[in-house]
């Protein structure tokens, strides 16, 4: 086995179970960021957060309560696939971008583990598995997730373009608080509208934070970011994103009658990225990432809180 072939990048997770598998597997799960799994809690926070609001549109059963705990297996296994094959895409993408930044590049197609065509063939495996995750749902759904293909075509090029490629992120990685929702109902409402614009501000805050940790190589290399156009302005900004965030979660809970509980684990989650505000340090790249990293707990919170207002209605 040359060197090449099991390089670590730098932005890798220090060890985890993929370095106790294969050699030959171990890059395409890194290009799959399978060794970083915040990246699917991210995206799947927001489909369970909405499958649980639409059940308050829906009555309630056994055999209608089995079939939503199948909703969750199902969002879980396509949120995993679907991070990946996203991944995998941008990977493809920015290659040459990945190549000239220290933290990326020893990601496998820039450090040479993966070919582009191997990585293009494992896009489509992944893309396959995701189409059959999203063929269980009822059609209307499967029309709704396939459109979902057209932000996240486009994403991966919004860094060259604008400088709010984090909004974009937003439009992309959220497109699941519609799914939930339409999955449990068969069609979508104002709720859920507000819940993904809700996440689209959530992810502009934690992605602006995430990005800080590139500004010093994005600036060299001419590719844009939130964190660049914001600079010493972060902050202020994040209290802008998370409050809009947090008043449309907020609005949602409202319209879709939670209970007490709903609001006072909301009373938390506001908690929680107010502390995200104040413990950040956007010149700490380690600070930046295990404040990013935090919002997989802010999820779980927010979670809870649409359950407590389900269950105490």
């Amino acid at each position: 086995m040359s060197a090449i072939d099991d390089v670590r990048p730098a932005d890798a997770a220090p060890r985890t179970w993929v370095d106790r598998l294969p050699a030959a597997v171990r890059p395409y799960l890194r290009l799959a960021r399978a060794d970083r799994p915040i990246g699917i809690w991210l995206l799947l926070w927001p489909c369970w957060w909405s499958i649980l609001l639409a059940t308050t549109e829906t009555p309630f059963g056994l055999a209608w309560s089995l079939y939503v705990l199948w909703l969750f297996v199902l969002f879980a296994v396509g949120a995993a696939v679907m991070r990946g094959a996203g991944c995998t895409y941008n990977d493809i993408v920015d290659r040459d971008i990945d190549a000239k930044v220290a933290r990326t590049a020893g990601r496998p197609i820039p450090s040479g583990q993966v070919s582009v065509a191997m990585a293009i063939a494992f896009l489509v495996v992944q893309l396959v598995v995701g189409l059959g995750v999203l063929l269980q749902l009822n059609w209307f759904s499967v029309v709704l997730g396939a459109l979902s293909l057209v932000p996240i075509a486009i994403y991966p090029f919004m860094k060259r373009v604008t400088d709010w490629p984090q909004a974009f992120l937003g439009l992309t990685f959220n497109w699941g608080a519609l799914l939930g929702w339409a999955a449990v109902t068969g069609g979508l409402g104002v709720a859920p509208f507000l819940l993904f614009a809700g996440c689209v501000f959530w992810t502009l805050g934690y992605d602006t934070i995430y990005a800080h940790q590139d500004k010093e190589d994005d600036a060299l290399i001419g590719v844009r970011s939130t964190a660049r156009l914001l600079g010493e302005r972060t902050k202020t900004w994040l209290i802008g994103f998370y409050g809009a965030a947090w008043v449309l979660f907020l609005t949602a809970g409202l319209l879709c009658q939670l209970s007490l509980g709903f609001f006072i684990g909301l009373g938390l989650v506001a908690g929680h990225l107010a502390w995200q505000i104040v413990r950040l340090d956007i010149s700490d790249g380690a600070n930046c990432l295990a404040t990013f990293k935090s919002n997989r707990d802010l999820g779980l919170v927010m979670f809870l809180a649409i359950l407590a207002g389900i269950l105490f209605r």
